[in-house]
C-alpha cells in the first residue's frame, strides 16, 4: 500500500535520506522512530508532496506521488504534528472547508462531520471558533479533517502532542479501529511507549538510511534479544548515532 523507493533528499552535500526503502501493506500500523535530525519528518514531508525527492519515488496504492499527485492525494489523510486551522472559522465550517476541497457530496459531508465530531468528542464545539479550542482540541480537529473523505493511508507525525491521556487513548483506538477496516497507517513518534503498544510493525532511521524493521520479536533477534522492550531495542540500534550529552 505504502512504497518508499530508493528515496533520497539532498540539501547541497548533506542527504537527508539517503536511498530509503520501505513497504507497509493494507490495514498495518507502521510505527517509524529515529533519533533527532535522522530523516523522520523529511520522509513524511516527501511523502505527502510537500517536498520533492532528489531521487527515488513514493508510491500510494500504486498512485507516484509526483506524477499522480491527485490521485494519490485523495486517497491519503495526514495528521502533522502542529494542528494548522483557519481559526476564526468554527469547527463545523473548517470541516465543510476540507470536505467540499475532496469533492464530498452535501448530504454526505454533513453526515461524516457529525459523525467525526461525535467521535472525537467535539460534537458540542462545533459551532464553536476554532481559536476559542485548546491545543490538543485543535489536534482532534486536524484528525477529523484528515478522515473526512475516509483515506485508505493515514501518515501521521506526532499525534499525541499536546493530548491529555484520554484523547490520547480515543486516538489510539481509532486507529486500532481503522487499521481493522484495512487503512494503512504510518505513524512517525518520538514516543516508544506508543510505538510500542499499538504498532505492528516498527522501522527505525538513522542518517537517513532503514536500520531495522520488524515486529518487536524480529527487532530484539537484531539485537541478540538481549533486550525485552523497545525503548532498549532502539537505543541499542541507534547506539553510534546518538552523541552523550555534554557536562
Amino acid at each position: 500500500m505504502i512504497q518508499l523507493i530508493d528515496l533520497t533528499k539532498r540539501y547541497g552535500k548533506l542527504a537527508a535520506l539517503n536511498g530509503l526503502n520501505l513497504e507497509v501493506p493494507a490495514g498495518q500500523i507502521f510505527g517509524f522512530l529515529g533519533p533527532n535530525g535522522a530523516g523522520k519528518t523529511t520522509t513524511i514531508r516527501v511523502m505527502m508532496g510537500i517536498l520533492k525527492a532528489t531521487s527515488g519515488r513514493v508510491l500510494l496504492d500504486g498512485h507516484d506521488v509526483v506524477s499522480e499527485a491527485q490521485a494519490a492525494k485523495a486517497i491519503a489523510g495526514f495528521i502533522p504534528d502542529r494542528p494548522f486551522i483557519y481559526e476564526k472559522l468554527t469547527g463545523g465550517e473548517f470541516l465543510r472547508f476540507v470536505g467540499k476541497l475532496h469533492c464530498i457530496e452535501p448530504v454526505k459531508l454533513k453526515q461524516r462531520i457529525a459523525e467525526m465530531l461525535e467521535h472525537l468528542e467535539l460534537i458540542s464545539w462545533e459551532h464553536e471558533l476554532v481559536e476559542g479550542y485548546s491545543h490538543g482540541m485543535k489536534q482532534r480537529l486536524v484528525v477529523c479533517a484528515a478522515l473526512i473523505h475516509r483515506p485508505r493511508i493515514l501518515v501521521v507525525d506526532e499525534p499525541m502532542v499536546g493530548m491529555d491521556p484520554r484523547g490520547a487513548r480515543t486516538l489510539k483506538d481509532l486507529f486500532r479501529a481503522l487499521a481493522q477496516d484495512g487503512v494503512t497507517i504510518f505513524l512517525s513518534t518520538h514516543s516508544i511507549d506508543t510505538a510500542e503498544e499499538i504498532c505492528d510493525r516498527i522501522g527505525i532511521i538513522g542518517q537517513g538510511k532503514l536500520i531495522a524493521c520488524g515486529t518487536m520479536a524480529e527487532l530484539q533477534r537484531q539485537v541478540d534479544g538481549n533486550h525485552s522492550n523497545l525503548e532498549s531495542v532502539f537505543l541499542e540500534l541507534t547506539r553510534e548515532q546518538i552523541a552523550p550529552p555534554s557536562l
